[in-house]
């Protein structure tokens, strides 16, 4: 049984069925009380689809509907409700379809007038479909009375269709298999969109049944410096976070950190959530971190992501994707805080990204993730706390000295390397990322206020890539 209320492609998704069956030579046969023959080809049309080699059979049309042709002796449900199911069987035996579709049980429901006659019906036909070795798909469109399951425990297997409105954006599709016997299926609620071409599932992600061997040697970040601070650099199999207030520097770190494991040969992928492409390739340029050829190439995917027409399941797959297709062993998620408005909650988002983390982490995928704190100075907070999901945490805040804003970087969390606890000046220059010797006289960057006392010298705007004050 397919179920789900009216617009959640249950119609599309039997069509799928059928033509899929088509496709493996397999006979198919679409039985409909609700729709005609042209409404579905017209259906099928809109996706590029043709409904040619599959049986449309229609048991109400004109003439079923004529006043005339009407009972008035004996109850019309105990005469129509027979000869709807006697219609069907008789099609069936001459066809012998390998794959049926039964469009709708509401009209089955109106006609039989009565839970007991209907269950016995729905009961004859199953006992009819099992004994000729062919699948069934029978469409409900949830128009019986709330909590109304007595199909549930006839069918096989009910697969449940949702479709759930939001605020902004498109609506949120998913499904649901609550049933199926004598198969292992995989529980909880599946992301699906409805699109030209036909409806695609994206199937909940489990970490645990993805596992892959690899080097965990930790790889150069492009700095020196910041490889000092880390402990000897980005381990693979392993995820930072990049936390910090908007425009300290956390994106340029990332494509720093990124374009230098393109530069060692490996594939990397950038999921863009809050820049647009033009923008972060223009300044990435400025900063001398040319990023064209690396695309041009086919070494590096930037993926632009609009988190209001995408659900969370979706961009799992296209992480999937990234990782198990196109090899990337390099992944950057900018910003979460774009992607935390994507989910239905903060609970699901902490469940989602615990999900994905374990999964690029056995895939052995170096994982930057950037997260943007609200203020700029004195208390910055932010939406959710990822930290204790976080193998590493890269923590930049902004510092006054000699009446200049400059940015300081610390590292307060790393699982794998045993880090450096100073804090070091970050640059942004046209020669790209540089950063400093520890500025040992620093106090109060943890508590958002940090003071400088002038005794180490900073960076020069002038000074050569790599050298220090």
């Amino acid at each position: 049984m397919l179920e789900g209320t009216p617009g959640t492609g249950k119609t599309t998704l039997s069509l799928q069925f059928l033509l899929d069956g088509a496709a493996r030579g397999e006979r198919g046969l679409y039985v409909t009380l609700s729709e005609n023959k042209d409404e579905l080809c017209a259906a099928a049309a809109s996706h590029g689809w043709s409904l040619d080699g599959i049986e449309i059979y229609e048991l109400v049309n004109e003439f079923g509907l004529d006043p005339d042709s009407e009972q008035s002796i004996l109850h019309p449900s105990e005469i129509e409700l027979g000869e709807t199911v006697r219609d069907v069987i008789a099609r069936v035996d001459d066809l012998k379809p390998a794959r049926v579709v039964f469009d709708s049980l509401s009209e089955l429901r109106l006609l039989a007038q009565n839970p007991l006659r209907y269950r016995r019906q729905i009961l004859a036909l199953k006992q009819y479909f099992a004994r000729r070795s062919c699948t069934v798909l029978m469409l409900d469109d949830r128009t019986s009375e709330p909590g109304d399951q007595q199909l549930h425990s006839i069918a096989h297997g009910v697969i449940s269709l949702e479709q759930a409105p939001r605020e902004f954006g498109s609506e949120r599709r998913r499904l649901r298999i609550v049933k199926m016997r004598g198969i292992k299926f995989r529980g909880g609620y599946h992301d699906f969109a409805l699109d030209t071409g036909g409806l695609t599932v994206f199937p909940r992600l489990v970490a645990a049944e993805h596992h892959a061997t690899f080097d965990p040697t930790a790889a150069s970040t492009g700095s020196n410096e910041l490889d000092l601070l880390l402990g000897g650099g980005l381990v693979p199999g392993t995820n930072t976070l990049l936390i910090g207030p908007s425009g300290v520097g956390k994106t340029t770190t990332a494509l720093g950190c990124m374009l230098a494991a393109l530069e060692r040969g490996e594939s990397a992928t950038y999921f863009l959530f809050d820049e647009g492409l033009a923008t972060l390739l223009a300044r990435s340029a400025m900063l001398n971190m040319n990023l064209s050829p690396h695309i041009e190439a086919g070494r590096l995917t930037i993926t632009q992501i609009d988190p209001a027409e995408l659900a969370p399941g979706e961009f799992a797959t296209h992480v999937r994707h990234a990782v198990e297709k196109r090899r990337s062993r390099f992944v950057v998620i900018d910003s979460l805080n774009a992607y935390l408005h994507a989910m239905p909650g903060e609970e699901f988002l902490i469940l989602q990204m615990h999900e994905l983390l374990n999964y690029l982490n056995q895939q052995g995928v170096t994982t930057l993730l950037v997260l943007g704190q609200h203020g700029i100075i004195g208390d910055v907070q932010t939406d959710v706390d990822l930290s204790y999901l976080s193998d590493g945490i890269l923590l930049f805040r902004f510092f006054e000295a000699k009446g200049e804003v400059r940015t300081a970087v610390s590292v307060v969390k790393s699982r794998v390397n045993a880090h450096e606890r100073t804090i070091r000046e970050l640059k942004l220059t046209s020669q790209g990322l540089r950063v400093g010797s520890a500025l040992d006289d620093f106090q109060g960057v943890l508590t958002g206020l940090p003071s400088y006392r002038g005794r180490v010298a900073l960076l020069p705007d002038d000074a050569p890539l790599g050298s220090q004050a």
